[in-house]
């Protein structure tokens, strides 16, 4: 079992670590730090530089947290989530959330949402402060 962290370089993504690796420490499981890329476009603006990835994957070990880091390539980012939910056994999923517009959520639809409906895990969501 772990905790899964879905990454993204916002002050979404941001929000989520620290609640991310607070809920590793307290489920005593290991953290998996996971950053889906679109299409494999690496200047993709959800694209994280691997060492942005280990700064956080060394945050987590300083904190006493088993952690790796994972990216992955796929077109639609649920599915690389989800994948990697069941791929790394994954009994929690933390990801950043932000607000849309209804006419934003309509035209792009809602990672969010789907993550909620479709993870066979707990999600755990996190907004970044005002």
């Amino acid at each position: 079992m772990t905790v899964l962290l879905s990454y993204t370089p916002t002050p979404q993504g941001e929000a989520a670590v620290p609640v991310a690796i607070r809920q590793a420490e307290l489920r005593q499981v290991p953290l998996v730090v996971l950053n889906v890329v679109r299409g494999g476009a690496l200047v993709e603006s959800t694209a994280t530089p691997s060492e942005d990835l280990e700064k956080i994957v060394a945050r987590a070990r300083e904190a006493g947290v088993d952690a790796t880091a994972a990216q992955v390539q796929e077109d639609d980012v649920v599915t690389g989530v989800l994948q990697s939910v069941d791929a790394h056994d994954a009994e929690l999923l933390v990801l950043g959330l932000r607000r849309r517009s209804p006419v934003g959520k309509l035209l792009m639809g809602s990672i969010a949402q789907r993550l909620l409906l479709e993870a066979p895990c707990e999600v755990l969501t996190v907004k970044p402060s005002a």
